[in-house]
């Protein structure tokens, strides 16, 4: 560097990061005028401002004006590298990333080599593998300020906060496909070791049963059904708990509309609850399934089970807060239709198997025959871990059915075909880390796992309804 240049970067009050920067040009593999025009225009950005960090604060518009006037990118680009800077979201988001990605990911070719390797085994593209493994990992590491090792879940929840909220001038096409690289890069950490648990997509984290009282609109009531819950609790599962909520949640809601006048359980009379259970016998749907037609019959009868419980054991308890009398009675509850289920005639059962056995998906295909070897529920199916399968030597093979619908394990004898499709999986999987089981936290070795992640009952639906096409099976309706 020329001592005009030198004396002109040292005079903004940022002599160390001029002359490191200016060291950092010479030995670029660069011509003469090039590294000039590095050193100028770094010049010419810290002459007006000659403090990184107040220059940083500015909005981010006026920034990409500065480096547009000054063409300082790359100077900038170096001060991230050196993490003499920390790159805030919405510039990274907005401003073409130039070298710098590529410039990290040199400086951190094993990180990216690790990041890689998983992509590899979980069989990516190449071109997403070049996003997460060069792209993505660069920018959230140079955002929080990490390498890769130090991407905890943390940090991958403060990033997806920040994609949300902290980069306003980001369009909504680059928001989201950074969320889904994050992801992508999230899944391979997890694989990594690095991360303690599995990244959520487009999915919250379950809502606590004070959370889902809020909706609940007479506070009094309110009050006295979080303490019930509590109590519930200690021997419900979390989910019936949480259905039990929404059931009283719905019958709250109720009263707001349509007796605004009870505000407390005492209020209660025989009369409230005969114009709710007529209501509710016909009421539409709520949430997101919100729609213009009546709840299932299972639905509303879920209702009102539960709120024969809540005032049944309000008045077992001895509580205070307790309708003066018994309200609910058994012969509310309706009655639901209980038809047998119809099995398939032998000759529709020998087609749909037969398109079974051609589906392209091999989950959907081995998934589908197993499910009917077995007679197993989806949920029990998708919950099967590696170890299931029970050797009892002359009396052959059994699989280990989960904890399922009904709480109970169960073994289930498996015939040489079902057995077969068993072992057709089990080589596809391939080796893949253990998972956090929902139920009880600890990780398993699920054995419908594909690219790091559980697999998912629509596969099975979507291979089910092109089985049945294929096999041109329809009901008495022609569906």
């Amino acid at each position: 560097m020329s001592a005009t240049a030198l004396v002109a970067l040292e005079r903004n009050g940022a002599r160390g990061v001029a002359v490191d920067y200016a060291r950092f040009v010479a030995g670029l593999k660069i011509g003469p005028d090039a590294k000039r025009l590095r050193r100028n225009a770094a010049g010419r950005l810290l002459d007006t401002h000659p403090d990184l960090t107040v220059w940083m604060a500015r909005p981010t518009r006026t920034r990409l004006a500065d480096l547009a006037r000054t063409g300082a990118w790359s100077f900038i680009s170096w001060c991230y590298l050196e993490r003499i800077l920390i790159p805030d979201l919405d510039l990274l988001l907005t401003k073409t990333p130039g070298d710098l990605y590529t410039e990290w990911g040199q400086r951190n070719s094993n990180d990216v080599a690790r990041v890689a390797d998983v992509a590899r085994r979980f069989s990516w593209s190449a071109n997403w593998t070049r996003d997460v493994s060069r792209s993505a990992l660069a920018l959230v590491c140079l955002w929080s300020g990490e390498n890769l090792d130090g991407l905890n879940d943390d940090v991958f929840d403060a990033f997806t906060a920040a994609l949300a909220a902290d980069a306003p001038s980001a369009g909504r096409d680059a928001r989201l496909h950074n969320q889904a690289r994050a992801f992508s890069l999230h899944q391979a950490c997890y694989e990594l070791g690095i991360c303690a648990r599995t990244p959520r997509k487009n999915r919250p984290a379950a809502a606590t049963v004070a959370e889902t009282l809020e909706a609940l609109p007479q506070p009094d009531i309110r009050r006295v059904a979080l303490r019930y819950l509590e109590m519930v609790a200690t021997t419900l599962r979390p989910s019936t708990v949480l259905l039990r909520a929404d059931s009283l949640i719905i019958f709250g809601e109720y009263l707001a509309a349509h007796q605004p006048g009870v505000a407390r359980l005492e209020q209660l009379e025989r009369a409230h609850i005969e114009a709710f259970l007529v209501w509710n016998h016909r009421r539409p749907w709520r949430g997101w399934l919100a729609r213009d037609k009546p709840v299932a019959a299972s639905v509303s009868k879920r209702t009102v089970v539960d709120l024969r419980c809540f005032f049944d054991d309000l008045a077992v308890w001895g509580w205070a807060d307790r309708p003066p009398r018994q309200l609910v009675f058994a012969s509310d509850i309706p009655r639901l239709d209980r038809p047998l289920p119809r099995a398939l005639p032998p000759d529709a059962d020998r087609d749909l198997m037969a398109a079974v056995a051609a589906l392209t998906d091999p989950f959907a295909r081995h998934g589908l025959a197993i499910l009917r070897g077995t007679g197993m529920r989806l949920g029990e199916l998708l919950d099967l871990e590696l170890d299931c399968l029970w050797d009892f030597g002359v009396r052959g093979t059994w699989v280990k059915v989960p904890l399922g619908k009904l709480g109970t394990e169960r073994t289930v004898p498996l015939d040489e075909p079902t057995m077969a499709d068993f072992d057709a999986w089990m080589a596809l999987r391939g080796t893949q880390r253990a998972l956090i089981h929902p139920r009880h936290g600890q990780p398993v070795d699920f054995l419908f796992v594909e690219r790091g992640r559980r697999l998912s009952a629509f596969r099975l639906r979507a291979g089910l309804d092109q089985a049945v096409t294929a096999a041109a099976l329809t009901g008495r309706a022609g569906q």
